[in-house]
């Protein structure tokens, strides 16, 4: 494998955030965040609180909504309001397992 010094990586991550960003907002808004939790563990909220964090961690002031609003674009309510469809209570079940397994375990 090639040596990749750390600034090139860091560029390189970087752009792979982009591109799932991009891909999660743009490319397939029709995938809702219930089914990526349940299936993946983690949804469009969850990259919006590690960034959040992320910035936390740096000394950075950001709340969960403005996080959120940095992820998705526009406020979150916007965003729901546009894009997410209401589950059944299959995928709400499932979702309250993968949030426990997933969430609250950090």
């Amino acid at each position: 494998m090639t040596q990749i010094d750390d600034q090139t990586r860091i560029e390189l991550e970087a752009a792979a955030f982009r591109r799932l960003q991009q891909h999660l907002m743009q490319d397939r808004p029709d995938v809702q965040n219930i089914d990526l939790m349940n299936l993946a563990g983690f949804c469009r909220n969850c990259l919006s609180r590690w960034y959040q964090e992320a910035a936390n961690e740096r000394g950075i002031e950001m709340t969960k909504d403005e996080g959120r609003e940095v992820f998705y674009g526009m406020p979150y309510e916007d965003w729901r309001a546009q894009n997410q469809t209401e589950a059944d209570d299959a995928k709400k079940a499932a979702f309250d397992v993968a949030f426990k397994e997933n969430v609250l375990k950090e």
